[in-house]
Parts: C-alpha cells; structure tokens; sequence
C-alpha cells in the first residue's frame, strides 16, 4: 500500500474528500441526485515553514480537521433542513458562528474527555494511597468514557448511516492505495479500516494521555489539572506524527500499534450499500486524479 495523500470525513448522507488544499464534498440529496460541491481551504497557518514543523503540524491539522468538518456538515445537513436558509448571509457572521462552534467542540472535548476523568480519579484518591494507581485509574476512566460515547452514538439511526458512509470514504482510499480502478465492485471488496483514521488518531491522544499523566505527580490538584490541559496540544502533535507514519509504513511495530485503532474502527465505520460507494467514489474523483496513480502502482509492482 502507498500514501496517496487523500483523506476526508464522512457527513450527513455524503463524504468529504481532502487532496492538500482541494476539498469535496460530494451529497445524496432527498431526491437521490448526488451534487458535489469542490473548494480550497489553505488552513490556518499559511506559511508552509511554520505548518510543516512536526508536533505543531499535529495540533493545527487537528483545528483545521474541526474547522473544515463542521463547515461540510452543515453544507450537507442544509439539504435535508425543513425550510431552506435565505440566500445571501453575511460571510462575517458565519466565520464568526464557524469559530465559536470550532472553540465550543474543543471546550466540550476536553471537558468530557479530560477534565471529567481528572475529577472522578480524585474520588479514587481517598480510597487508594498510590498516586500512580490513581493516574492510571483516571486514564481507565477516560478510555470507557471515550469507547462508550463512541459505541452510544452508533445505537442512533442517523449516525448508523454516517458510520456508513464512513466506511465507504474508507473503503475508496484502500481501493486506490491497493492499485484497484475506483469503481463500485472493487470499492465493496476494499476494507473499511485504514490506518489514517482519525478514530485511531483519537483513541491514541487518548492512550498516550494514560501514560503520560502517570508522569505529571506534584503536590497540587489544581497544577496536575492545569498540566493535563497544557499537555493536550502535545499529545495531538505526537499522536498525529504516528498516524502519518503509519498511513506511509507497512512496519510490523506500526502495524501492532496501530491495532486497536483498527478495531475501534470496526464500531465507526459500517459496511456502506452501493449508492454510498457511489456518493464517496464522486467524491475523489473532484479532488483526485486517481487514474495515473493506480497506474504508477501497478508499474512498480511489475518485475
């Protein structure tokens, strides 16, 4: 398998496919037309110096991943909205909405998923006399609550189908990375698992976190909560260096790491029907000319 450079996201009854700076976003409309809508986001860091630095590219590819996700999920939920929004909006506002909804999901984030486990490990903490017993116990904690919300979620019919069509946005980027023509049959017949993922991305902010706070023993409640917080930039930077590594490496080490991210993504991605292979397929092709690919592939396997 070789590192195409495509990746994207699943949304509401569509996928979003990102090449660099070119997106897509590709939609099954109630009508069952399929509308693509193709664009450039430059991110938020233009200087190619500063975003290319390891560790920092992690955190502002996490942002920016925010930012671009929750632009294409409202540009696909806005087809299936009872009463269509007056045209013309006032671009201000909507950057302005698209910022604070960006800094509200990382508020959320942490708070769930760090903060909320930092406070129930203080319950441990009257009972158990080891403070690394507790940090590991926090980062238990942690684990359950991130595997749980992630498992709850899929119970709800309308994330059934986004974790669908997440695993048709899966299953094209491993047909073409396997040298396969992008087509319905090949695309079925592809995994829905990828290495790249950003449910392996998460799960794995999630484990470095239990062993790295196992480090972080001072005195002070507080100061160990505000460690946690100023840690978390750091532990996406370096989680996001090991998914990039693995989205380019077939090592066995990588492969074991990358292991319960893949079977965590047996809850997040579902078998998509072919109408959602379709909608994925439509997809790429606005970002990604994948005919010279596939045959470039085939030419280095020749012997």
């Amino acid at each position: 398998m070789k590192y195409s450079g495509i990746g994207g996201q699943a949304v509401m009854e569509g996928v979003m496919m990102k090449n660099d700076s070119k997106y897509a976003v590709a939609v099954r409309k109630p009508d069952q037309e399929i509308i693509v809508e193709a664009s450039e986001y430059q991110g938020i860091i233009k200087n190619k110096t500063i975003r290319n630095l390891p560790i920092l590219r992690g955190v502002f590819s996490f942002v920016e991943s925010l930012v671009l996700g929750i632009r294409t999920l409202t540009f696909s939920a806005s087809f299936f909205e009872e009463a269509e929004e007056p045209a013309g909006g006032d671009e201000k506002k909507e950057d302005a909405a698209m910022g604070f909804t960006v800094v509200l999901s990382i508020l959320m984030a942490v708070g769930i998923f760090m903060v909320l486990p930092y406070g129930i490990s203080l319950l441990f903490s009257k009972t158990v006399s080891s403070r690394w017993a507790v940090s590991l116990l926090e980062g238990i904690v942690r684990l359950v609550i991130f595997i749980g919300y992630v498992a709850g979620i899929s119970l709800l019919p309308d994330i059934r189908r986004v974790y669908m069509y997440h695993g048709a946005e899966h299953k094209c980027i491993n047909c073409i990375e396997h040298g396969l023509d992008l087509n319905v049959e090949n695309v079925r017949k592809s995994s829905r698992q990828h290495k790249r993922c950003g449910t392996s991305f998460l799960l794995l902010v999630m484990l470095i976190s239990v062993v790295l706070f196992m480090l972080i023993q001072v005195d002070s409640k507080v100061l160990r909560l505000v460690l946690r917080l100023l840690f978390v930039p750091v532990i996406a930077g370096v989680s996001y260096e090991f998914i990039r590594v693995a989205g380019r490496s077939d090592n066995a080490f990588v492969n074991l790491i990358s292991k319960p991210g893949l079977l965590l993504q047996r809850i997040t991605t579902r078998e998509p029907d072919d109408g959602m292979i379709e909608v994925a397929i439509a997809s790429v092709e606005a970002v990604f000319d994948w005919k010279p690919y596939v045959e470039m592939l085939r030419r280095e396997e020749e012997p």
